[in-house]
């Protein structure tokens, strides 16, 4: 795990304003998390890397807007939702939306303490309340109308209503984080009236050049084959996005973790298998994803040799 001083200059080193993160601190300074809170503040394991995606997002939550981090998979929106907490020492609490997630999953539901009914909060109002960042996670699998209860959350109200309860004023420094992948099973167009309370940022895929360097920063690969991994993983994505394969093969998760297995020594192969080929259960699309490992990495290659 990273500690935020790590973060920070691997942020500087991709080139974003010291200004900014100057910024970013004073933020920091002027909304302190509470100690009993600190554990929410996250440790993040990967950094993100674009400069320009980095600077937006940072001069957009400095300026009290929510984000909407949209695009295909394998982009590192999860990631960068994460990095964002840690960056401004946040408390963060994830939602994992899907089609079931109701009302009271966001907001809170009725419990009975000492024999009196009160509201056991969300985590949507526990962020709000305590100034955290509350993350969205695949935001357009839930059912528009369930989101709706927060629109007054997203816009200049900046307050969440509970039936029967009292209203809840976020405090100044809660923000929201969308994320969202197109063409997932299960995913809807998101209602304009949501869409319009974020910012949307775009995030590019990433190009080979930030694959070096990500896949070199997270293992000990060979300087000299860590290209060859990237190599892979773009071949991959430009298979998917010309529609020869789906996206599924197309997981940075997975062939981190297969590297990962392959400096424990299992073989480079049933690796990439495991991470990348067993992913799509296509057989015809496997046979593809393992027509392009092999013109990368030979049969009878050593694990033992990728690594310094």
């Amino acid at each position: 795990m990273m500690e935020r001083k790590d973060l920070v200059a691997s942020i500087k080193k991709q080139g974003v304003s010291e200004g900014l993160l100057g910024e970013v601190e004073d933020f920091i300074r002027d909304y302190p998390t509470k100690e009993d809170l600190r554990y929410r503040i996250p440790s993040s394991y990967y950094v993100y890397y674009g400069k320009e995606t980095w600077e937006a997002a940072i001069y957009a939550i400095l300026n009290g807007d929510h984000l909407l981090l949209s695009g295909p998979k394998a982009t590192g929106k999860n990631v960068f939702s994460e990095n964002l907490a840690q960056l401004f020492a946040r408390p963060m609490w994830n939602v994992s939306l899907n089609v079931n997630s109701d009302t009271a999953s966001l907001i809170g539901s009725d419990t009975l303490r000492e024999g009196e009914v009160v509201l056991r909060e969300g985590p949507v109002t526990l962020a709000a309340r305590e100034g955290g960042f509350a993350v969205f996670d695949e935001i357009n699998m839930a059912k528009n109308e369930s989101l709706s209860v927060v629109h007054s959350a997203l816009d200049y109200r900046r307050i969440i209503d509970i039936p029967g309860y009292d209203r809840v004023k976020l405090d100044p420094a809660c923000r929201f984080i969308g994320t969202m992948n197109y063409g997932y099973m299960g995913t809807r167009e998101l209602n304009e009236a949501l869409v319009s309370r974020f910012m949307v940022l775009n995030m590019p895929a990433l190009d080979k050049e930030s694959l070096k360097v990500v896949l070199g920063d997270i293992s000990h690969l060979k300087e000299e084959l860590t290209p060859r991994f990237a190599t892979l993983f773009e071949d991959l994505q430009t298979k998917s996005l010309q529609g020869e394969i789906s996206s599924k093969a197309v997981d940075l998760r997975g062939l981190i973790r297969a590297i990962d297995l392959m400096e424990a020594g299992l073989n480079i192969n049933q690796a990439l298998e495991m991470g990348l080929v067993n992913k799509s259960f296509d057989l015809f699309e496997r046979e593809i994803v393992r027509d392009v490992i092999r013109t990368l990495f030979p049969r009878d290659m050593d694990p033992k040799e990728l690594f310094k």
